[in-house]
């Protein structure tokens, strides 16, 4: 065990513990956003319901990716010093566009947000919700700027051993953002659409237990009320409307993903051949795509890998769009790999103890291989599941079934599992460079570094330990703050975030003004008029 291992691990914990929230922010953030649009245009109670429930829960895990993502910027100063050094004259400037451009517009439209019920006019509060939205996805576009340059550098001229940006919209429009982009903003939205159509079966499914909706003799469903509890006519509404928006979005953005995942393989096939061929255990040249290899545990040796079964010529699809182009394979690319960047760590007192140091050019193919497939797995599952939801709810209700329940709230996991196993495939198949050179041998490709030189110098082994001890502690006692506001609210329906309609009051029926919101003027609606001032602290936490 040495320093640079447990800095990997302390990254690579902090990163996808991390972007387990973004994703939720981005795709919810959306679509709590067009909710809002729904009230303003039609003034439904329905709609107003849907934007305080799901805006609640946003807001939640909105402040929790807050309070893990400055860690990572913590991480480049703290554990990787030296790479801060090599990549900071590129970094700064998506980076500070990043904080600048789109966090410090989020944060301020999200305040406004939260605290503008029943102060600012209708169009305003709207229009502040919106901002925000688009802030966090302006914020992805900058981070996925500065972590597609790793990928692929571009834009900058080597000086003094340091890339210097000089053309800043080379970076910004790098051929490995403008796919990786999408890609994850689709994969963004599959969550947002996943976690609507689980906790919406829940609410469903708990109105059929309570006897509170029933089905009639044709099947559909007889809408019944309990407006004590505020589980009225429209608090069905709420969780149907839901749903299919939930089930509607994950299957558009499993289409988006695979459309955006192909463009995204295919330019790794050209730009990272050892990551592709890692990830298809492929150790000779050949166009078969491998549904099953086995191997020894741990072993990057191709010797020891056996193909159980290929899909033969898919592996060429995939990356050049025929099925008879042979692919190069790790036995071909090793020697390339070696006759570029040598077969050992340099003697250079950077790497300290590790210079001299035989280079695995393979990454860890276990990793790569089985990330790979429960990317693409979790992601067909997910989509799946949704189309069958649709069917499902096409009578206006779910089964009464609890074992069908527990698997659409757990359903949710998927998304975020294909979420999370795409990144850690596509960072660690990135080794051994944390700045992955071009292919091309003519331009820049002496733009690269090895991991081994980018872990910070001064940073003992036992510091590092105890940074990820503290790290892992911390982490683990706010994913049980996490997980348990979030269930609470989603056990709490609608009234958790709209605790007036425990007492049966109702948007419905109010009048409209000259505008066409409720009563007011300036569309909060009655109930929210007289409640939300008090409540406004409530809704914020």
């Amino acid at each position: 065990m040495e320093a640079l291992e447990i800095a990997r691990w302390q990254f690579g914990i902090t990163t996808v513990y991390h972007f387990l929230m973004v994703p939720l922010t981005i795709g919810l953030g959306l679509l709590v956003a067009i909710m809002h649009t729904a009230w303003y245009r039609t003034g439904k109670d329905q709609y107003l319901r849907m934007t305080k429930f799901w805006g609640k829960l946003f807001l939640i895990n909105f402040i929790m990716g807050v309070a893990t993502g400055l860690v990572q910027e913590f991480q480049f100063g703290m554990a990787w010093s030296e790479y801060s050094r090599f990549v900071g004259d590129v970094f700064g400037a998506p980076l500070a566009m990043e904080a600048l451009l789109a966090f410090f517009v989020e944060s301020i439209f999200l305040g406004l947000w939260i605290f503008g019920w029943g102060r600012l006019p209708k169009a305003v509060h709207l229009l502040s919700i919106w901002c925000a939205s688009l802030a966090t996805i302006a914020s992805a576009y900058f981070i996925l700027a500065a972590n597609s340059w790793m990928q692929h550098p571009v834009g900058v001229e080597m000086i003094d051993g340091r890339p210097v940006m000089v053309d800043v919209w080379a970076v910004l429009t790098n051929n490995t953002l403008l796919v990786a982009f999408p890609h994850t903003i689709f994969g963004a939205l599959s969550v947002a659409g996943g976690f609507l159509l689980g906790i919406s079966w829940y609410h469903l499914w708990k109105r059929r237990r309570d006897g509170i909706d029933t089905v009639g003799a044709d099947g559909r469903v007889v809408v019944g009320s309990d407006p004590a509890r505020g589980r009225d006519a429209a608090d069905h509404k709420v969780w149907l409307r839901s749903l299919r928006i939930g089930a509607v979005v994950a299957v558009v953005s499993f289409a988006g993903v695979s459309l955006t995942g192909d463009l995204q393989a295919k330019l790794m096939f050209d730009q990272q051949p050892m990551k592709m061929a890692a990830a298809e255990a492929a150790c000779h040249d050949g166009t078969g795509f491998s549904i099953l290899s086995v191997g020894d545990l741990g072993s990057n040796d191709c010797s020891d890998m056996v193909a159980v079964a290929e899909l033969p010529g898919m592996l060429s699809f995939l990356a050049n769009g025929d099925f008879d182009t042979d692919i190069r394979g790790i036995n071909t690319l090793l020697p390339e790999y070696q006759e570029r960047f040598g077969t050992h760590l340099p003697d250079n007192p950077i790497y300290g103890e590790r210079a001299g140091t035989e280079i695995d050019y393979v990454p860890v193919m276990e990793v790569t291989y089985w990330g790979f497939r429960i990317m693409i797995t979790f992601g067909m599952l997910a989509a799946a599941a949704a189309v069958v939801a649709l069917w499902v709810v096409r009578k206006g209700t779910v089964p009464e079934s609890k074992w069908l329940m527990r698997l659409a709230v757990f359903g949710i996991l998927a998304p975020f599992g294909a979420n999370s196993a795409g990144w850690i495939f596509t960072e660690m198949g990135r080794q051994p460079f944390v700045v992955a050179p071009n292919p091309d041998p003519d331009g820049i490709d002496n733009v690269f570094m090895f991991t081994a030189a980018a872990v910070s110098p001064g940073v003992s082994l036992g510091e590092l330990i105890f940074s990820l001890s503290a790290f892992t502690l911390v982490y683990g006692a706010l994913l049980v703050v996490e997980v348990k506001l979030l269930a609470t609210y989603c056990r709490g329906g609608v009234p958790s975030a709209m605790p007036e309609l425990q007492h049966g009051s109702t948007a419905e029926g109010a009048e409209k003004d000259d505008d066409g919101g409720p009563d007011g003027g300036d569309g909060t609606g009655g109930r929210v008029k007289d409640s939300g001032a008090d409540d406004v602290l409530s809704f914020a936490y």
